[in-house]
């Protein structure tokens, strides 16, 4: 069964990690088209561009468009790329940073640059995916927060201030949109293995003692993320909204 067929996916961060998987599970799952919004077009993994894997391994059409979330006008240029292929009916807020960080010594630049790209990016795609969406036939928001938004973590101050924010974004405009048919819902992925964390990437001791912690044992995979998106993305999920979908193999569940 096809859960997605017509559905046009917008999705922002999507030529690496958690996006990628996003990316690559929709057009699995029979989405139309996938337009892959990020500044980078080359994985930051090993492989071939993600649009190019798409229109290569499944059936769907792709696209790349470079996107930079801090730039409402980047965010409207990928709107347009959907317009190319009926329109956007599914919009991933996914593009994201991380840093680790202590509290005292965080600049306004820093915490600026941050929340710009987490939690400003979310709100504006959010906005230009819905302005399309109401004048269509509705569709769905997904908000990549994280289990950060739901406790806070003091090693990531920055970090979880925007993901808290957009857990709350995302249950503000479940409210504010469901008239027009637009559900809204955000995934709290916990550890996954990606490349998110760039020079502060966990070493292999720290990444096992993580992993002791976590009741299945292991990391999470971007793909898992991206089964996640499609369930909530598809008609399996038609009544739910304002809800957050905890992906952290059992983590927060005993913390």
């Amino acid at each position: 069964m096809s859960l997605l067929d017509d559905e046009i996916a917008v999705i922002t961060g999507g030529s690496s990690g958690i996006g990628r998987g996003i990316a690559l599970a929709f057009a699995e799952h029979g989405a139309k088209a996938v337009v892959v919004a990020d500044v980078r077009e080359d994985p930051k993994e090993e492989g071939i561009p993600t649009h190019e894997k798409i229109e290569t391994e499944t059936d769907a059409d792709a696209a790349f468009v470079h996107c930079d979330v801090t730039d409402r006008e980047d965010l409207t240029a990928a709107m347009d790329a959907a317009d190319e292929f009926g329109g956007v009916s599914i919009m991933v807020n996914n593009a994201g940073v991380w840093r680790a960080e202590d509290f005292f010594d965080v600049s306004e630049e820093e915490y600026r640059w941050l929340m710009d790209i987490n939690l400003y990016g979310a709100f504006f795609g959010s906005q230009v995916a819905a302005e399309r969406m109401v004048e269509g036939d509705g569709g769905s928001i997904i908000n990549i927060s994280s289990i950060a938004g739901l406790f806070g973590n003091g090693n990531w101050p920055t970090y979880s201030a925007s993901k808290g924010g957009l857990t709350m974004l995302t249950y503000s405009l479940a409210h504010t949109l469901a008239e027009h048919d637009i559900r809204v819902n955000a995934i709290h992925p916990g550890g996954i293995e990606t490349k998110i964390g760039g020079d502060q990437e966990s070493s292999e001791e720290e990444a096992a003692v993580f992993a002791q912690q976590v009741p299945l044992g292991r990391y999470g995979q971007p793909e898992e993320i991206g089964g996640a998106a499609t369930f909530l993305a598809s008609d399996l999920a038609s009544y739910i909204t304002g809800e957050s979908l905890v992906v952290d193999g059992g983590w927060t569940s005993w913390r």
